[in-house]
């Protein structure tokens, strides 16, 4: 395949899909396209990842890397509405989606931005959440993992979804060598709930 949802400007023909999807009890309307993972409905890791998650007790905003079309970073920011929500992503049809959702479902408490990895990310966070882009390879997945250590306050917590197929063994190895506390909070249909906290 020349191209997947990793890439910085898909040159597949656009074919929008539109659909509604309850998340953490609340409805939600979603675009999605070619060139953007997941482009009919919300994958089931992701679904995994916002309903197992919890806000950490110290204050500060989210991030979610790799936001694609949204349904991760607007399904939080929703429902914390108290909590600022960053949304990065590499893909510029995808944050541009991201932002279309974000106006369409009523959520003004998050700024999405373009961002390689972390590279234009600012400040630190009180939780970072990711269902990371396996497809970039090994070393990406596994630079977001170790790096959000850096972008994590005191207390503050990683949470990711990962496939135990897909390398949940490695990641959990990894995290591990960076986090003093590594938990598998949820594993369902070979899917990880991981959440590392920042001492």
């Amino acid at each position: 395949m020349s191209e997947h949802y990793y890439s910085n400007q898909p040159t597949s023909k656009s074919d929008r899909h539109k659909w509604d999807f309850s998340l953490r009890g609340h409805v939600f309307t979603f675009f999605s396209d070619h060139g953007v993972f997941s482009k009919r409905e919300v994958d089931f890791g992701s679904r995994l990842l916002i309903e197992a998650f919890q806000a950490p007790e110290v204050e500060g905003a989210f991030l979610d890397v790799g936001c694609g079309y949204g349904p991760i970073g607007l399904s939080i920011a929703k429902d914390f509405a108290n909590r600022h929500v960053d949304m990065i992503d590499v893909n510029e049809r995808a944050l541009q989606l991201s932002k279309e959702n974000a106006t369409l479902n009523s959520v003004e408490n998050v700024h999405v931005f373009a961002s390689n990895l972390y590279e234009h990310v600012e400040g630190k966070y009180a939780a970072i959440l990711s269902n990371p882009p396996i497809r970039a390879g090994k070393k990406t997945v596994h630079q977001i993992l170790v790096e959000a250590h850096d972008y994590l306050v005191p207390g503050g917590e990683l949470w990711i979804v990962i496939q135990k197929k897909q390398g949940a063994p490695s990641a959990l190895e990894k995290l591990n060598e960076v986090f003093a506390s590594v938990e598998v909070v949820v594993k369902k249909k070979g899917y990880y709930i991981i959440k590392s906290k920042k001492y």
